[in-house]
């Protein structure tokens, strides 16, 4: 059993929090049984290595299961160790220690995407999170997140997609406008999603294969971009609220989407 909160091994687990010893290292952290067994059962091999407090192998016997069926070391700690790697006070006693996830723009996208999801200038780990699990659910093609939005490998990131970072095709670190450029050449129509948009969403046809654009979640979407897209569009605000956060608005486009592509299910 690991004991020792300082001992080097759980400094650089914990060093991971940080995005400069996250791309020196290649590797990341999954925080929770949801996020390890998530890893385990669309990724087993991009899951390096597993630590668990006592009394995980009760709760999650089927966790441990499948690391060894992958052939993954567990290794045993104290509640003290983990915590000192973790970077939540309460990391639901198992972390898992990963191999980046993403993968090239044209592999995401795929000969024949019928939605997918474009991010650019996303700041907010929780809010990138939330949209890369909303389009898991939504049953997007892929995601891309642009060179200038947080991290996905982000611990916060990490935990707000509850899993979907194994489930689908993400695309991190390019620019927005190789991006889009992909997504028209692949026959996407581009769709800026932007409180400044003249068409209001329930007109829009999203019946054919198309990529929501969205932006920063202070001021939207740049000029440069909107301008790019082949329509800017917007959530209409019925009551006396300001606007809907990134989040929000995100779920609310992918929902119609899903909607006029698949129908009620």
């Amino acid at each position: 059993m690991l004991t020792n909160p300082r001992a080097q091994r759980v400094k650089s687990v914990r060093a991971l929090g940080r995005r400069s010893a996250r791309e020196r290292a290649g590797r990341f952290v999954a925080e929770g049984p949801q996020a390890v067994r998530e890893a385990l059962a669309f990724a087993p091999g991009t899951v390096v290595e597993v630590y668990a407090e006592p009394g995980v192998a009760e709760r999650h016997a089927d966790l441990l299961t499948a690391a060894a069926a992958a052939g993954v070391p567990v290794h045993e700690t104290s509640p003290e160790v983990l915590s000192a790697m973790a970077g939540t006070e309460h990391p639901q006693g198992l972390i898992a220690v990963c191999r980046p996830v993403d993968v090239p723009l044209a592999q995401a996208l795929g000969p024949d995407p019928r939605l997918v999801v474009v991010l650019t200038n996303v700041r907010d780990p929780g809010n990138a999170g939330t949209v890369i699990r909303c389009a898991d659910a939504v049953g997007a093609d892929a995601v891309v997140v642009s060179a200038a939005s947080v991290d996905i490998y982000n611990p916060k990131v990490v935990r707000s997609t509850a899993g979907s970072l194994w489930h689908l095709p993400l695309v991190r670190g390019v620019e927005i406008e190789q991006a889009l450029e992909a997504c028209s050449a692949r026959g996407l129509r581009v769709l800026a999603a932007d409180g400044a948009g003249s068409t209001l969403l329930p007109q829009v046809d999203l019946t054919g294969p198309h990529a929501w654009v969205m932006g920063n979640e202070a001021w939207g979407l740049e000029e440069a971009v909107r301008e790019r897209c082949d329509d800017v569009v917007r959530v209409p605000i019925h009551g006396h609220a300001e606007s809907l956060n990134l989040a929000m608005a995100a779920t609310v486009c992918l929902y119609a989407s899903a909607g006029a592509q698949r129908g009620p299910s």
